[in-house]
C-alpha cells in the first residue's frame, strides 16, 4: 500500500476521532466548572431539602398548591407588603386561582392586630400553630419571606420580603411566575 495514503487514512481517523471526543471532553469540562446556567427557571430560592408542613395542615384533604406567609411578631411595612402580595398574586391567577390558596401561618407570638384583620378577610385561610411546631417544620430555616408550597404540602420555594412597596410589587411578579409554572406543569391541585 502507497505509504502517503496511509499517512491520509491515519490523520482522517484521527480528525474524525476528535470531532466527536473534544466536544464530549469540552462539555464535561463546562459543567464541572459550572461555566452555563443549570436551566433553572424559577425566580425564588428553591429550599433544599423542601421542608414538610404536613404536621401544621390541620386535616385538609383537598389537594391544594399554597401561598404560604408565616405572622411575625411585629407586622411591620415588609410584613404588609407581603401579606398585599400573596392577595394579588392569588388574584392575578385567573382562572386558575380556586386551585391555589393563601395560608397565613399564625402562632401565640403573632402580631394580635394584624391577626384580627386576617380574620375577618375571606381570601386568607388562617392556619394556628404553636412554635414547637413552627421551629419543627421549618428546622434552622428562615420563616421569613413568602413560602410556595405544593400539593403535598413540601414548602419548595421562598422568596424575600420588601420593605418598599413598589419593590414587593415588582418582585410579586416573581411570585405569580413561579405558580403559573407549577399550576401550568401540574395536574394536581
Amino acid at each position: 500500500m502507497n505509504p502517503v495514503k496511509k499517512s491520509t487514512n491515519k490523520s482522517t481517523i484521527f480528525i474524525f476521532v476528535l470531532a466527536f471526543i473534544l466536544p464530549v471532553i469540552l462539555a464535561k469540562v463546562a459543567l464541572d466548572n459550572d461555566w452555563f446556567n443549570q436551566a433553572a427557571t424559577n425566580k425564588g430560592e428553591l429550599m433544599q431539602p423542601a421542608l414538610d408542613m404536613t404536621s401544621l395542615q390541620g386535616g385538609l384533604k383537598e389537594p391544594k398548591w399554597k401561598l404560604l406567609y408565616v405572622l411575625p411578631e411585629q407586622c411591620t411595612e415588609a410584613c404588609e407588603n407581603a401579606l398585599y402580595s400573596v392577595t394579588q398574586v392569588h388574584s392575578a391567577l385567573g382562572k386558575e386561582s380556586d386551585r391555589a390558596e393563601v395560608v397565613v401561618l399564625a402562632h401565640a407570638q403573632s402580631d394580635s392586630e394584624q391577626l384580627a384583620q386576617i380574620k375577618e378577610q375571606p381570601h386568607y385561610r388562617l392556619l394556628n400553630t404553636n412554635l414547637d411546631t413552627l421551629n419543627q417544620v421549618f428546622d434552622g430555616a428562615s420563616t421569613q419571606g413568602v413560602f410556595i408550597v405544593d400539593t403535598l404540602n413540601n414548602i419548595i420555594l421562598r422568596y424575600p420580603l420588601y420593605i418598599n412597596t413598589e419593590d414587593a410589587i415588582l418582585h410579586s411578579r416573581d411570585i405569580l411566575s413561579d405558580m403559573r409554572k407549577v399550576l401550568k406543569l401540574s395536574r394536581i391541585g
